[in-house]
């Protein structure tokens, strides 16, 4: 069978949830047996949000081949098992870049380069590649960033509209619109969906599945009034209401009203009857938990919940699976560095310093570590939380008290976290940022061993800073053991104190390998840990 395509578009507003939407769709797809590629093309100029600020774009979600791509990726890990690479997320960027390249190498034979059919063509190459990264793809979903009507995502329209008539009968659109209620009339308003079609229409594109998201249930005139004025059958109007209680809930509300299959049925794709048991199972533990925690969340970021996204959605999922509800507590780094009593703590359970980039919070997150350290307290650092670790380990009880990173400190005399090309014995190989997917081997008895029961384990990576191994030896007497290191060479991956409940750092982000089905070893134990915690202090 060959590919069919499903494009997602986003109407009236931007953050209506298009990600979410897409691989709960995926999801529901999945469960049908049908095998599925997710695609997210990105209007904005940047090559990828590597270098963007989270509170620009939240996180930057990173894949098993390096790439650095759009946060809705880890909504498509989560909900489904689509193959996810450098072809599963395209910005204009990328495009234009590929395009220019082309061009200086004479790929087009003098001709003009035009955003139509230059920019246009790079774009359809991109959903093709991204349909054939795996073999036996029955249905590509491909979510447009972005709000239909700004000019950055004409070309990408434009390109699907192409799409279309190059591949008649294979090609389904579903519009995400927001349906306002206005407390002040109390009615809702479809005239913004109507005007957000209507955009649609000019640019030769036209909706099959409208999805209406709105804060409360619609009404069924407002539905047939949508149905009316965007030219869409009444069933093909489904709602997506704000949920109660978690966002695992919105595949089963889409499945409720039909629009799996729906899908199946006018792309001519096998429709059987599924089976979300597990899902179901999810959701009931959400709504009747056995207790409550509190993980503080110590960063730079902490009020911008996209920018520690897959983060906090791990410890959920974590929480979950222990039966228990999980209250994150976001801990300013630089509120510590002010305030450094225990009140700034907010008493928590255990705590979590997330990875990150640069000086600011420094302090605060050392003070973390040492809290933590001092009143065997659960501590789960990742990535820069691991080095924090580490070097609050090397100040307070190895007494290097000028010991730091060369990140925060360039000319410290203890460079204990230091690029590699800082470290003599592996000067050749530079200090390039380390990204995507290495193999780890773990030492037997540590608590990282307990957590994967597995001696090799493949995470993903992205920093440039190392743990400096010319100071392994005097660590490791004290406590601090390496027990995780990248697979055939002796670069730090994992970090443990010992005689303590639980304090582990990591190089790498587990949380980019977590799903509410299967939560990651590591959060799961981390989570344990925290529930041992908040016993103990209730008992």
């Amino acid at each position: 069978m060959q590919a069919k395509y499903i494009f997602i578009t986003g109407g009236v507003c931007s953050s209506l949830g298009k990600g979410l939407t897409s691989a709960s769709i995926g999801m529901l797809l999945e469960k049908k047996s049908l095998n599925i590629a997710m695609l997210k093309l990105d209007p904005y100029l940047n090559v990828d949000p590597g270098t963007m600020s989270p509170y620009q774009h939240g996180e930057v979600y990173v894949t098993d081949d390096g790439a650095e791509t759009d946060l809705d990726l880890g909504h498509y890990y989560r909900y489904t098992n689509s193959p996810l690479s450098r072809a599963s997320n395209a910005t204009s960027g990328q495009i234009y870049h590929q395009v220019i390249k082309r061009e200086r190498r004479g790929d087009y034979l003098g001709k003009t380069v035009q955003v139509i059919p230059h920019i246009t063509d790079e774009i359809k190459l991109c959903i093709l590649q991204c349909a054939n990264q795996k073999e036996n793809i029955d249905v590509v979903l491909v979510e447009i960033g972005g709000t239909v009507g700004d000019i950055e995502s004409l070309p990408f329209l434009e390109a699907i509209r192409q799409f279309h008539s190059e591949h008649r009968g294979k090609c389904l659109n579903i519009h995400l619109t927001y349906v306002p209620f206005l407390k002040a009339a109390k009615e809702f308003k479809t005239k913004p969906s109507q005007h957000s079609v209507q955009v649609l229409r000019e640019i030769g594109l036209f909706p099959d599945i409208i999805l209406c998201r709105c804060e409360n249930p619609l009404e069924q005139e407002v539905k047939e009034k949508i149905s009316l004025f965007c030219n869409v059958p009444l069933q093909a109007v489904i709602e997506e209401a704000d949920v109660e209680f978690s966002i695992y809930e919105v595949p089963l509300h889409l499945h409720e009203q039909k629009l799996d299959a729906m899908i199946c049925e006018q792309l001519h794709l096998p429709n059987p009857p599924i089976e979300l048991k597990d899902w179901e199972e999810i959701l009931e533990k959400i709504r009747h938990p056995q207790g409550k925690i509190k993980v503080g969340i110590v960063g730079k970021y902490v009020q911008h919940h996209d920018a520690y996204k897959s983060v906090f959605e791990s410890l959920h999922h974590a929480a979950i699976h222990t039966g228990y509800q999980l209250e994150i507590v976001p801990i300013e780094a630089e509120k510590v560095e002010e305030d450094p009593s225990i009140k700034s703590f907010q008493d928590c359970d255990g705590y979590l310093v997330p990875g990150g980039f640069g000086e600011r919070g420094w302090r605060g997150k050392l003070l973390t570590a040492k809290y933590c350290r001092e009143n065997n307290i659960p501590y789960f650092g990742i990535c820069l939380g691991m080095q924090v670790m580490v070097v609050e380990f090397a100040r307070h009880v190895l007494h290097l008290k000028d010991a730091n990173s060369t990140e925060m400190e360039p000319a410290t005399a203890n460079p204990i976290i230091s690029l590699l090309s800082e470290q003599k014995p592996v000067q050749d190989l530079g200090g390039t940022m380390r990204l995507g997917s290495h193999a780890c081997q773990l030492k037997p008895g540590s608590k990282a061993f307990d957590a994967y029961q597995q001696s090799i384990i493949h995470e993903r990576h992205r920093h440039r800073y190392e743990f400096n191994n010319a100071y392994r030896t005097q660590v490791e007497e004290k406590g601090l053991w390496l027990t995780g290191t990248l697979s055939g060479e002796d670069l730090c991956e994992i970090v443990e104190i010992q005689n303590h409940r639980w304090m582990v750092g990591v190089q790498f982000h587990p949380e980019f390998q977590s799903k509410p089905t299967k939560p990651h070893p590591l959060f799961l134990k981390f989570v344990e840990a925290v529930i041992q915690m908040h016993k103990e202090k209730t008992a």
